[in-house]
């Protein structure tokens, strides 16, 4: 899997990773980072003075010092002694508590928590403040309810008094140590000095009360510091505000300041400082409780979702297998208690399959396909939102099946495309607007674009994906559907139509749409009888009515029977006019050059018509401006040449007042030209060979006319210059399909 993932085996890479900017939560580690050099060097004076104590004083001057320094040395060093031990221990059990605190409050909250809990859950004065709002129906529910508050009631309170009784002691131990070090320290400097004995003896007094003192400030310093921040400046808040997160969130702030805190306490005061809310989130992802995963992907998911952190927290997150794994891994998580972590996760991983981020990392995870399918059933549990899982479902797919590996995967994994196609279907009341349903809408829409995306793939992937569409049962009558009854909605008209575009690429494909009823019709009903409004929608319907045109093309390319389908619905008089309209003329000279390139013998009479295009056709071969109407003006001409008589064409030259020596000489010329090369006009060359060919069967006297044009030297230039561009008909990407 490493391999796969591009990600090295033995080491973690988001260890390495740096923030270009202040990491999510920088302010609290910078203050825990504070508040650590402070207790580490009150600490640190007090092994000193523990030190001079024990070494100086009671083992130097023990027999000599006055008896009220001996018992204010020993309860200096008692009382400090207790608060240094119970201030270590305060710091390893507030850790523990606090999060054993916020998982309770995970599994009480209903559907709404507005609360705060500070870093003040170790001490008295900073208790936490917790609201649950319950909005619970039933009276089941509300009791219990009442009794999961009633019990983190009770341990809070227990907690808290424990609290109290180790903080006001802390507070009362210090204040006594500088009582008691300031009135030794004021009598010494009064006093009287003695000999050189008692000379040294005060000044190793005077240098262990000043240690302790010393001590004892920065102790206070410290709390009078923290205090300050976080009761006052509102730091946490402050800290919870900027990342967004939410009042329910606090004490997920306040967990990662004691996690900090401790790093810097435990450790180097560094080490806390290379810690971030991303990296805390993700330790909780990897947590084996589920309320830490839960709260984990949470935190994830609102950070993905702030746009100050969303670039560099999914760029962490994308780097780490572990928690790339875990959040596919809670795709499958079903049960009603597990639909928040759920769509967070799933939250998570739109925003990583996105093109900015790390879409191939999230493909490459071992099951992600069948967890992504997972959020696509919707049947189970009554009362259960799988509408939302769904959508969320088709924004991972629709972002993934952007890469044509993707695209593999969802096209081989078991289920997975009947379930995508079974949400394009929309009926009639939905489409025509006689019920209102967004989210419904949506998700048809999303289903669709997939669904495109994916028939849209190139290579024999394309190939696969086209022909595993065609064989679910249902895909072309749901678009069918949507194509006569979505005026409404000409944008999944279009991706429809886009989809039948692409199925008609391949030659099963091709025929299945054609064969299933109306599907012909319903095309030419978009292409030929829609109205183009003046208003916005202007652009969105030209789009369909194109993409309506480009399918009827290519579902008569090569295909008999299609070509037959399409001439009994009598549209020949309306394709000839399409050639004078600019929207619909570019693909209505490609309908008409396939139905008399493909129709068979059988069908002269109904193609008939076709000749009364041929004015219009020529003057479109001396259109110098679009070179994809130019190249199809010219293969239509080579088609319609041949339903005429000598007579007809010298009459149709006459009318479309243009000489054979002319177009001869355009048809040379365009083999001259550069600005047609074969890869971008791939038909050009072919189609112009044919029109020559036709020409000169038509009259001798055309024979020698293109001689003395030179057409023999360019067209051994042609055979010299070939390419395999021009051996096909029509494309999938930069491969040739037909």
């Amino acid at each position: 899997m490493d391999v796969e993932l591009g990600f090295e085996t033995d080491s973690d890479p988001s260890t390495n990773f740096t923030w270009p900017y202040d990491a999510p939560g920088a302010k609290l580690t910078s203050f825990a980072s504070r508040l650590a050099m402070l207790e580490k060097a009150a600490a640190g004076l007090g092994a000193l003075g523990f030190i001079w104590a024990s070494g100086v004083l009671l083992g130097g001057f023990a027999s000599s010092l006055a008896k009220t320094d001996f018992w204010f040395i020993n309860v200096i060093l008692l009382i400090e002694g207790i608060r240094i031990f119970s201030r270590r221990q305060i710091i390893r059990w507030q850790h523990h508590t606090l999060w054993s605190l916020t998982g309770f409050v995970r599994k009480l909250r209903p559907r709404t928590i507005r609360s705060g809990v500070h870093f003040a859950l170790a001490k008295a004065s900073r208790c936490s403040r917790e609201t649950v709002d319950n909005a619970e129906n039933t009276d089941e529910r509300s009791h219990v309810n009442s009794l999961r508050r009633k019990t983190l009631k009770r341990k809070k309170t227990r907690y808290m008094m424990f609290s109290l009784v180790l903080y006001c002691f802390q507070l009362a131990s210090s204040t006594t140590c500088v009582t008691l070090s300031l009135m030794k320290l004021i009598k010494h400097i009064c006093g009287d000095v003695g000999d050189a004995n008692e000379r040294n003896q005060q000044l190793a007094l005077n240098i262990f009360y000043s240690l302790a003192l010393a001590e004892a400030l920065l102790f206070l310093l410290e709390k009078a510091y923290s205090e300050w921040m976080i009761m006052h400046r509102k730091l946490l808040e402050e800290v919870n505000r900027e990342c967004q997160l939410g009042p329910s969130s606090i004490i997920y702030v306040t967990r990662f300041f004691d996690d900090a805190f401790s790093a810097c306490v435990n450790g180097s005061i560094f080490d806390g400082r290379q810690k971030d809310m991303v990296s805390f989130a993700m330790d909780l992802l990897a947590s084996n409780v589920m309320d830490d995963q839960s709260n984990g992907a949470i935190i994830l998911q609102k950070f993905a979702a702030n746009d100050d952190f969303s670039y560099e927290t999914l760029q962490k997150v994308g780097i780490t297998t572990s928690a790339m794994v875990r959040l596919v891994e809670m795709l499958n998580w079903k049960a009603e208690t597990q639909k928040e972590i759920r769509q967070s996760a799933a939250e998570v991983l739109v925003k990583l399959a996105g093109p900015k981020h790390k879409p191939l990392q999230v493909a490459g995870i071992p099951g992600v396909m069948e967890s992504i399918s997972s959020l696509l059933d919707d049947s189970g549990d009554s009362g259960y939102d799988y509408q939302n899982f769904i959508n969320l479902g088709l924004r991972i797919l629709k972002k993934l099946c952007r890469d044509l590996g993707s695209c593999g995967k969802i096209g081989n994994t078991r289920g997975l495309l009947p379930k995508i196609i079974k949400f394009t279907y929309a009926d009639k009341r939905l489409l025509r607007g006689e019920r209102t349903e967004k989210d419904l809408i949506l998700r048809v829409k999303r289903s669709l674009q997939v669904v495109a995306r994916l028939s849209n793939t190139t290579g024999t992937t394309g190939k696969k994906l086209r022909r595993e569409i065609s064989e679910v049962v249902g895909t072309i009558s749901k678009i069918r559907n949507m194509l006569q009854h979505g005026e409404k909605h000409p944008g999944l008209q279009h991706l429809g139509i886009e989809i039948l575009t692409c199925l008609a690429l391949e030659e099963d494909g091709r025929e299945l749409v054609g064969c299933t009823g109306n599907v012909i019709k319903e095309l030419f009903n978009i292409y030929l009888k829609q109205e183009m409004p003046a208003g916005p929608e202007h652009l969105m319907i030209t789009v369909k009515v194109a993409g309506a045109g480009q399918a009827l093309s290519v579902l008569a390319l090569e295909s008999n029977s299609n070509c037959h389908r399409i001439l009994k619905l009598k549209v020949m008089e309306s394709l000839v006019k399409g050639l004078e309209d600019q929207v619909h003329r570019l693909n209505a000279a490609r309908i008409l050059r396939h139905l008399c390139a493909y129709s068979g013998g059988g069908c002269f009479d109904q193609l008939r018509d076709v000749v009364a295009a041929a004015p219009t056709v020529l003057k479109g071969i001396f259109t110098m401006g679009d070179g994809d109407f130019r190249e199809v003006m010219v293969g239509l001409a080579a088609q319609v040449f041949k339903f005429m008589t000598t007579q007809e064409s010298s009459a149709m030259f006459e009318v479309a007042e243009v000489q054979e020596a002319a177009l001869a000489t355009a048809l040379v010329q365009i083999l001259k030209l550069k600005e047609y090369p074969p890869e971008k006009y791939p038909r050009m060359r072919r189609y112009v060979a044919e029109l020559a060919i036709v020409m000169m069967r038509d009259k001798d006297t055309n024979v020698q006319l293109f001689k003395n044009l030179g057409m023999e030297k360019e067209l051994e230039h042609v055979l010299e210059t070939t390419v395999q561009h021009e051996s096909f008909e029509t494309f999938s990407g930069p491969f040739g399909v037909s």
